[in-house]
């Protein structure tokens, strides 16, 4: 099956069929919209035939009432369809919006390292739009339309086969040209959705990095890149209008083709007496009947295909597989004790390129795990794992002797705690933030949380206390401000295991300090894991592991691996002199 049949019928089963009601009512709508359009061309043909040399005031006023009622029946029923779909596909697009961003929160970190942020709120902003020409109005005129052509041409070949015959050879070929260009059109507005992204994405990143851009005068580099993203852009939309005005000035050259050769045709027929004048301006009439819903079709074909490209995207998006995958992890954890042991773990973030060689070591319940090593060298990857971020290539990371990789995790992360080195945190205020785990927290234990924390050490000098706005990603805040914060956070969300990754790294001295009794708080009776640089604040871990290139060099407590005299007293004795 081709990939325009599977998204067209991804579309009709998951966007059509649940709205069939609607969308049957709007080709009620839309039928009754086309005869009543019918009723002017008959009219017009009994108006100069029959009533006009008849001088009959009767039949006259008699054709005025049924003309008039026609035009009130297409403007209610043009009025309904408009209102009944247009919202119904705008009230859709919100929902699929909504849809797909949580799709996109159940995919693993993998899929959110390998995507630009930008690119993904194209995917959940601009892609689903396209459903609005499905839904809406786009289907059904085109459905409508096609009835309308079909009951025209019984109507023309009634009235003039021969005449008809010549229409139709023009309009086949032009059938044949918008198939074509649909044809070539739908992978440019695939490529189209796909450069939009990229192009949201990397404004999106220049907007965040706007320090970093100007404190490197690096303005012009970010327009050459941006300039030269919305040129690609322009030149996809270039084609897509060339294969458009294709078929426009085909149908404008073709269709009026057609139209000279009746004016002939039909000129012929009535000095010969073989047609009457009625007949005439009645084939014609009845002619734009049958042509304009195929010129009509063409524009909607356009944004079919431009909805289709767009929909073959989020469908690709909603078939991905999700982190927590309900067949796989099938067992919830109630209460957590909090033994955790890496069985002979390794992992790569490549296929052949593994960072993580055969992880071997157990973190009782309770007990702090210190994680050194150089840059580079694989503890933010088994802090990862520990997170359940990551899953093992092989080996096992257990759970109070449950396999991680079987737990669902929703039941785990929400007796989770993470402090991470960059700290998010959202526009708004100081209160929200930490709220941010348990919005319904009370007073008291939020209060906890900021005293905890010593957040209050510099909140009580704001004018707006905890109600201060921080600004985007806590700009307005220094990095030990914002660390206090996210610290004040973890101790509200009462987890049963850390992760703090370098949580001391953006202190000075003195919040340093004031961290570390506030960590010893938050670290009591729970199993904690920490990524430090700074070997100071992990003396008194309970066990430290130094890992280098991917594997365990040294194990043992702070006193332990310095009798030791390898890579952490090499590490230790280095910052000590510094």
């Amino acid at each position: 099956m081709s990939k325009k049949n599977v998204s067209f019928a991804w579309a009709a089963k998951e966007f059509i069929w649940p709205r069939k009601k609607i969308v049957f009512i709007g080709l009620i709508l839309i039928v009754m919209r086309s005869l009543a359009g019918l009723v002017l061309p008959y009219a017009t043909k009994s108006l100069i035939d029959e009533i006009i040399p008849s001088q009959d005031m009767q039949a006259l006023w008699l054709l005025l009432a049924a003309v008039l009622t026609a035009i009130i029946i297409q403007a209610v029923s043009s009025f309904s369809l408009t209102r009944l779909l247009s919202v119904e596909a705008q009230h859709l697009i919100s929902l699929l919006r909504a849809k797909v961003q949580k799709k996109i929160l159940t995919l693993p970190i993998r899929f959110f390292d390998n995507n630009k942020s930008g690119a993904l709120v194209s995917r959940v902003m601009t892609d689903v739009e396209g459903v609005r020409n499905i839904v809406g109005t786009g289907l059904v005129q085109l459905i409508g339309g096609s009835l309308t052509s079909v009951i025209a041409l019984v109507i023309l070949i009634k009235i003039n086969a021969t005449m008809t015959f010549f229409v139709l050879v023009p309009v086949a070929i032009f059938a044949v040209i918008a198939l074509k260009a649909f044809g070539y059109i739908r992978p440019i507005f695939r490529a189209r959705g796909k450069i939009n992204a990229e192009v949201t994405g990397r404004l999106t990143e220049t907007l965040n990095g706007i320090r970093v851009i100007k404190g490197f005068n690096a303005e012009e580099q970010e327009n050459r890149i941006f300039e030269a993203g919305v040129e690609r852009l322009f030149l996809n939309v270039k084609k897509s209008l060339t294969a458009t005005a294709l078929m426009t000035s085909s149908s404008t050259f073709l269709l009026g083709l057609a139209s000279t050769g009746i004016m002939g045709i039909g000129g012929f027929f009535i000095m010969d007496g073989k047609m009457t004048y009625g007949e005439f301006v009645s084939f014609t009439l009845f002619l734009g009947f049958m042509i304009a819903p195929i010129v009509q079709m063409s524009n909607i074909g356009s944004q079919l295909t431009e909805a289709l490209a767009g929909l073959d995207r989020t469908q690709e998006l909603m078939e991905m597989d999700e982190e927590d995958d309900p067949e796989v992890r099938v067992q919830r954890i109630e209460k957590i004790h909090g033994d955790i042991v890496f069985d002979n773990v390794s992992f790569s973030y490549e296929e052949g390129k593994e960072v993580l060689h055969d992880i071997n070591f157990t973190a009782p319940s309770g007990s702090v795990t210190a994680l050194v090593g150089s840059s580079g060298s694989g503890k933010s990857t088994i802090a990862g794992l520990a997170a359940t971020f990551l899953n093992p290539d092989s080996g096992k990371v257990l759970l109070d002797q449950t396999d991680l990789s079987k737990v669902n995790l929703s039941s785990y992360r929400s007796q989770l705690g993470v402090v991470l080195q960059d700290d998010f945190l959202y526009e708004g205020s100081i209160k929200e933030n930490i709220l941010f785990p348990r919005p319904d927290a009370s007073e008291e234990e939020l209060m906890a949380a900021v005293e905890g924390a010593y957040v209050h050490e510099f909140t009580d000098r704001f004018e707006d206390g905890l109600e201060t706005v921080i600004g985007e990603r806590g700009v307005k805040l220094s990095g030990g401000q914002r660390q206090r914060i996210s610290i004040a956070r973890a101790l509200l969300a009462n987890p049963k295991i850390i992760i703090l990754d370098e949580a001391t790294s953006n202190l000075d001295t003195e919040s340093e300090t004031f961290i570390q009794k506030s960590l010893q708080t938050l670290m009591k009776d729970r199993t904690t894991f920490v990524i430090a640089h700074r070997l100071s604040t992990i003396q008194k871990a309970d066990q430290i592991l130094v890992i280098e290139n991917g594997r365990i060099a040294e194990q043992g407590k702070h006193e332990e691996l310095l009798a030791l005299k390898g890579r952490y007293y090499d590490l230790y004795t280095y910052q000590s002199r510094i």
